[in-house]
């Protein structure tokens, strides 16, 4: 996806939000589940998809009126997840990179193991093995289960 800088991804210090990559990355997803026809089976199905987790890390900044693009991609799986990279890109070269695990869900409740959502949608062919230090963060920012005890305790 092409985009441009606007003033409403500004922050007070002149160049675009942190928080706004995410959102932006966002619609890199839905660029790619729309442009790949997984949206329309996910519709169909009754599925769809959300951020278990995801890191960012910052390597330059986007300013006003900067012209960049969203580059989106499938990157692998682990036995619950899939992980996609989405990066903003400035005239072939990476400014920002989003790192982002997502779990898939049914509307009538539960989830969708992989197995299913591959015979569904297909697994690629060339998917590379997920580095090691993605299975690390992965294990190492999971929060409890939604049916474990979560209290705010600061230790």
């Amino acid at each position: 996806m092409r985009l441009r800088t606007l003033p409403t991804d500004i922050d007070l210090l002149g160049h675009m939000n942190n928080g706004r990559y995410a959102s932006l990355f966002d619609l890199g997803r839905f660029d790619l589940l729309i442009r790949t026809g997984i949206l329309q089976i996910f519709q169909q199905k009754g599925w769809y998809g959300v951020v278990a987790s995801s890191t960012i890390t910052f390597r330059k900044s986007l300013n006003l009126w900067q012209r960049f693009t969203i580059e989106t991609r499938l990157h692998g799986h682990d036995d619950k997840s899939v992980y996609m990279v989405h990066r903003a890109v400035v005239d072939g070269e990476v400014y920002a990179e989003m790192l982002v695990r997502s779990r898939f869900l049914r509307r009538s409740g539960g989830i969708v193991p992989l197995d299913e959502l591959f015979e569904a949608l297909g697994r690629p062919d060339d998917l590379p093995e997920l580095e090691p230090w993605m299975t690390e963060w992965a294990t190492a920012t999971a929060l409890p289960s939604t049916r474990a005890a979560a209290p705010s305790v600061w230790e």
